[in-house]
């Protein structure tokens, strides 16, 4: 509930305001004094401010509550240690394409001078890693807002850093909103180059769509016409089969004939899928970013004999493939001009697409009696379709990203481009800050769990019913694995098996150890059923991964 803010306002509650504009709800964080003016600001404006236990966590949470309200996320951290704690999951937001704004307390220019207690360059730490880093100052407050709101947001989102000097924040500033920016209006490509795409659509035999995390994101923006929308119609109209990446699931259902599911870290599903692009005469990449892609997907096209038209927020400078048409503007827009005026041809020989399909469903078989693969067709089973999903970084997450569906987007959250462990419990905390009567689950390893297992009693204090679920094999599976590949000795990824049913008891929540489906589909349904979060220990035998990713 907003709180008036004092008269004249701070140059903390300017801020606060245009993130109360921006949609933001919420902000996460651990406060230290420097920061207790923002806490304040943002209080009194309208935005919760969630105590967490770890500036990392906190910043997945803002990530979490971003994925159910586009709005961008809100990371509050002190000066110095608090700041540099949550440096990694800043680093994520960037390379995964998260609009965060990231709000630092910090020492007064002057007092720098002669003091150095935790004083250091913070502006130097997160520039590399953010769209943009900016020190408010009273005089352009209101414009640092902004621009901070509209870079994290626009193009390619990512996050932004604000330090805020101490007396700063609390300087009386003018009132006077300046006019904001404009923001830019979604595009199409100019006629000539519409007219060549459509002239490519029209005469292509084999078509396969490629869709990443630019269009998932140009999804959250009203102006435009829906994203999942336009490419079912799309699709169904021309007979085109979509590949995702791991970000950009559900954006088809994957339970529909043309979705072949996600595409990026797995060995076994690229064996099936770049064969399948390699018989395509057109690919469409729309929204594909290559960031969350492994190796095997460089250059992996042939220009030539193969037209390649990417759809993209950005221009394209990774140069892991070359298009041969590049197009920077609105995916769905594009999609739909594209379409026009070109009349549908039979693509595609019968029983290409599913044959395809079969040949990924035999690669990721869901008929275990206990393993990895049986907790996840377990878990989806179980669930309700509406279930939201995250994944920790590790063996289990290329696992589950090829055999958990998603029938909406942003039904399955993880870290795809950083991989970082630690991130699935926060991230369902965040969503579920959010929706929370959604059931939420997170999936993690026992080491990515270990890492963030003092969240769950930020769970427990916000009353939140999250399932976690935790593969237990005391092992870095992922790791131990490609240790074995090398002909290496063990070192290093092995660890001690701990009770983490005890563990979510221990923190306020119910906690269940399981080693079989039946033991699997009573727990859920008591989760289900629970007032408080679960923790699900699911023990597997170390080496289940085994020839599964």
């Amino acid at each position: 509930m907003k709180d008036l803010p004092p008269s004249p306002p701070r140059a903390a509650d300017v801020l606060a305001a245009r993130l109360y504009d921006a949609g933001c709800r919420h902000a996460f964080g651990m406060p230290g004094g420097e920061v207790l003016t923002l806490v304040d600001a943002l209080e009194r404006a309208g935005i919760s401010f969630v105590l967490c236990k770890h500036e990392n966590a906190a910043a997945f949470m803002a990530e979490g509550a971003w994925h159910r309200t586009g709005a961008p996320g809100i990371l509050v951290a002190t000066v110095g240690p608090g700041a540099l704690n949550g440096v990694n999951a800043v680093a994520n937001a960037h390379q995964d394409r998260v609009p965060m704004i990231v709000l630092a307390g910090c020492v007064d220019a002057d007092e720098a001078q002669t003091y150095t207690h935790q004083v250091l360059d913070q502006t130097q730490v997160f520039r590399p890693i953010t769209k943009a880093s900016f020190t408010l100052n009273t005089g352009a407050a209101h414009v640092i807002a902004d621009k901070a709101v509209g870079i994290a947001t626009e193009g390619r989102p990512g996050p932004v850093h604000i330090d805020v000097p101490i007396t700063v924040a609390v300087t009386p500033i003018s009132p006077e909103i300046p006019p904001r920016r404009a923001v830019a209006e979604p595009v199409v490509p100019a006629p000539a180059k519409l007219q060549e795409m459509q002239t490519a659509l029209a005469r292509a035999e084999r078509p396969v769509l490629i869709v990443g995390v630019d269009a998932l994101n140009q999804g959250f923006d009203t102006r435009r016409a829906n994203m999942a929308d336009v490419l079912r119609d799309f699709v169904e109209t021309f007979n085109v089969p979509v590949i995702t990446t791991y970000k950009a699931k559900g954006l088809l259902p994957e339970d529909h004939p043309l979705a072949l599911g996600g595409a990026g870290l797995s060995p076994k599903a690229d064996k099936i899928l770049l064969p399948f692009v390699g018989q395509a005469d057109l690919i469409i990449g729309l929204g594909y970013d290559p960031i969350e892609m492994r190796t095997g997907w460089r250059d992996f096209y042939f220009p030539g004999i193969q037209t390649m038209i990417d759809i993209t927020a950005e221009p394209n400078h990774h140069y892991m493939h070359q298009a041969t048409t590049n197009v920077i503007g609105d995916c769905a827009e594009t999609l739909k001009a594209m379409a026009e005026g070109v009349t549908p041809r039979p693509t595609w020989a019968a029983g290409q697409i599913e044959e395809a399909k079969s040949a990924l469903d035999a690669a990721f078989p869901r008929d275990d009696v206990w393993g990895p693969a049986a907790v996840i067709d377990t878990c989806r089973a179980t669930l309700p379709r509406t279930a939201l999903a995250t994944a920790d970084s590790g063996a289990h997450r290329i696992l589950l990203s090829h055999m958990w569906e998603c029938y909406a987007p942003r039904g399955l959250m993880q870290s795809s481009a950083l991989c970082t462990m630690g991130c699935a419990i926060p991230l369902a905390m965040g969503a579920q800050v959010v929706e929370r009567d959604r059931t939420v689950v997170s999936f993690s390893g026992d080491a990515g769990f270990l890492m963030v297992a003092g969240e769950l009693s930020t769970a427990a204090e916000l009353g939140l019913k999250t399932i976690f679920v935790v593969f237990v094999d005391a092992s870095l599976s992922l790791i131990e694995l490609k240790q074995r590949q090398r002909q290496l000795n063990n070192a290093g990824v092995d660890f001690a098996k701990h009770d983490f049913a005890a563990i979510g008891r221990a923190f306020g929540g119910a906690g269940h150890t399981v080693t079989s489906r039946t033991e699997l589909e009573a727990a859920l349904e008591a989760a289900q059923n629970a007032d408080t979060f679960t923790v699900i220990a699911a023990v597997i035998e170390r080496g289940a991964y085994d020839g599964r990713i």
